[in-house]
C-alpha cells in the first residue's frame, strides 16, 4: 500500500471533491446546439409550371431578373425582367435553371462542403404550404470573393392539370 504525505493527500482530495462538485454542477446543463428543423417531405418539382428568379452576387454569367416558363421538365421560355436578366437571355439563355436545376446546385455545394449552402422553403416562409424553395444563399469559401450565389425565388405558379 502507498501513503502518501498529508499534504499530498490534502491536495489529492481537494482536487477529486472539486471534480465531484464540477460534475454535480453540470448535471443540469447542456451546450446550446441549434434545433433541428423538423423532417419535412421533399418538394417534387411538377413538370411544368413558371416562377421568377432574381439571381445575384457573385461574378457568373446568371445575374438578374427572370420569368420563366419550364414545360415537361425544361426551362421553355425566358423573359429578362431587367437589364442583367435581358443580356442573359440574349448571350446565354441556356444558363437559366429550372427549380430542380437550382435545387441540384444547393445539393452539389453541400457535398462540396461550401461554407455556406442554405435554402428556404414556402412552407417556411408564410407562402403556399406546397414547400417549393424561396431563397437559395451559396458561398463555397467565405474568404474567396465573388463565388457567392443568391437565388430569390417568387410567383411560382405550377401549370394546371
Amino acid at each position: 500500500m502507498t501513503v502518501l504525505p498529508r499534504p499530498a493527500r490534502a491536495g489529492f482530495l481537494a482536487a477529486l471533491i472539486g471534480g465531484a462538485l464540477c460534475a454535480v454542477a453540470a448535471c443540469g446543463t447542456e451546450t446550446s446546439t441549434p434545433e433541428q428543423a423538423p423532417e419535412r417531405a421533399p418538394w417534387r418539382e411538377p413538370a411544368s409550371y413558371t416562377y421568377t428568379l432574381r439571381s445575384s452576387e457573385g461574378e457568373r454569367a446568371l445575374v438578374g431578373a427572370f420569368r420563366i416558363t419550364v414545360r415537361d421538365g425544361a426551362v421553355a421560355e425566358v423573359v429578362g425582367l431587367d437589364d442583367g436578366g435581358r443580356r442573359v437571355v440574349e448571350e446565354v439563355p441556356d444558363a437559366v435553371p429550372t427549380l430542380g436545376e437550382l435545387l441540384a446546385e444547393l445539393e452539389q455545394a453541400r457535398r462540396d462542403d461550401a461554407d455556406t449552402a442554405e435554402a428556404r422553403y414556402a412552407a417556411e416562409a408564410r407562402y403556399a404550404a406546397d414547400g417549393h424553395p424561396v431563397d437559395i444563399s451559396l458561398d463555397w469559401d467565405e474568404n474567396a470573393i465573388d463565388d457567392e450565389a443568391r437565388y430569390a425565388i417568387s410567383g411560382y405558379e405550377p401549370a394546371a392539370g
